[in-house]
């Protein structure tokens, strides 16, 4: 097993950038899960089937390390594509009936939106509209807002854990307990906080849907899904598969003919597995959240947050400003800034990575997301890169 280590990127020797900020779009992948992936082809190359025979199995263990990483039960994860197909797969798998309302944030990703608006034209749902402006106050007049939005009650509530373009970590056991008292339950898009900040969904998450190439560090392509086993019952799996049924690989093993197509679908998460899995992608993240666990997603949030107190200040010093959460509650792993008012966004951003820092530019924002192997060391050279992108495109 490789060693991980805060603020060290030995792991990554390929890495070009002087400063790897992106980590909120797509992170690099270090040594050793490409090592991971080669074995994996290796397999498939040299066996065909009996690499899946050897990998397949494997993804149990991955299971309830995904499991593990969101304090869930590894029978409540499903494997899936990506967020969105999570997303779609609770969007439409509520028991919907007309005039339902789901609450939605102005803001939000379109991956936690979408869903929820074909979901609304296809079943007759009222979708309701809360602003996240009140959240970046505080926490209070964040609920109180939620509260106006909710009015008698709602179906569903659907928010990200960490929202893509400021970085405001949303306070998800608030969100939850409110939501509740008023009869809704809580979907949540986790894919901006897994493996940079902690998430519980035993504060009350009903479910939870996340990918893994972002602040998991894995390729692309490998999600999962949560269904929290008390809402297993409940969900009707409409877009189900193949794998969704009960013994699904039964006629495919033994002596005699099993084909058999009304077996009963499973209950709950793993009723949205539809298909194959992406056994190389998972494989190559169990190595990344490997890496993530020996070091702590607690520790690594903290090392993250040294790292943007410093650039932050930096920032706003030179007349940036920040839009980062007013309370450590309410800090991700990224930092939404806009820049200052003389100078072009996208021009700053190519003028930056020039100068070997890698950071984006979201809806009108700059976005630096750092994560475990940057260290607090780069803050002067990527202030310092600033100073110069600046200095040229004001001359």
């Amino acid at each position: 097993m490789a060693d991980p280590r805060l603020g060290d990127r030995s792991l990554f020797p390929n890495l070009d950038a002087e400063a790897y900020l992106a980590h909120a779009a797509i992170s690099p992948l270090s040594a050793p899960v490409c090592s991971r992936i080669s074995e994996v082809l290796a397999d498939y190359s040299r066996g065909g089937m009996t690499g899946f025979v050897r990998w397949a199995p494997r993804l149990n263990r991955v299971r309830e390390t995904m499991a593990a990483l969101i304090s869930a039960q590894p029978d409540e994860v499903a494997f899936v594509a990506n967020t969105t197909q999570g997303v779609i797969d609770i969007a439409f798998g509520i028991p919907w009936r007309e005039g339902d309302r789901v609450v939605l944030f102005d803001g939000e990703f379109p991956a936690n939106v979408t869903p929820w608006q074909r979901a609304a034209d296809t079943f007759g749902l009222e979708l309701v509209w809360a602003s996240l402006e009140p959240f970046h106050r505080s926490v209070e007049e964040g609920i109180a807002e939620l509260q106006r939005a909710l009015g008698t009650g709602a179906r569903m509530v659907a928010v990200s854990a960490v929202q893509y373009k400021t970085g405001l970590r949303m306070p998800l056991a608030e969100i939850a307990s409110l939501a509740h008292e008023r009869g809704a339950e809580v979907f949540v898009d986790a894919i901006q906080a897994l493996g940079a900040t902690p998430v519980d969904v035993s504060v009350g998450i009903d479910y939870l849907s996340a990918g893994s190439h972002k602040h998991l560090m894995g390729p692309e392509g490998a999600g999962f899904l949560y269904v929290a086993k008390r809402c297993a019952e409940a969900v009707e799996p409409r877009l189900a598969g193949w794998l969704g049924h009960e013994d699904p690989v039964a006629f495919l093993v033994g002596d005699e003919p099993r084909l058999c197509y009304d077996n009963p679908l499973k209950s709950g998460a793993q009723a949205f597995e539809t298909g194959t899995s992406n056994v190389i992608g998972f494989a190559a993240l169990a190595v990344s959240v490997g890496l993530i666990e020996q070091l702590g997603v607690a520790a690594v949030h903290s090392h993250v947050q040294g790292y943007l107190d410093t650039l932050e200040r930096g920032l706003v010093a030179r007349g940036f400003e920040s839009r980062r959460g007013s309370a450590a509650a309410l800090r991700s792993s990224l930092l939404g800034v806009r820049v200052p008012a003389d100078v072009r966004l996208s021009e700053l951003a190519v003028a930056l990575r020039k100068r070997g820092v890698v950071c984006n530019t979201p809806d009108g924002m700059m976005r630096f997301a750092p994560h475990w192997p940057n260290s607090q060391d780069e803050v002067p050279a990527v202030l310092d890169a600033v100073d110069e992108a600046l200095a040229e495109l004001r001359a």
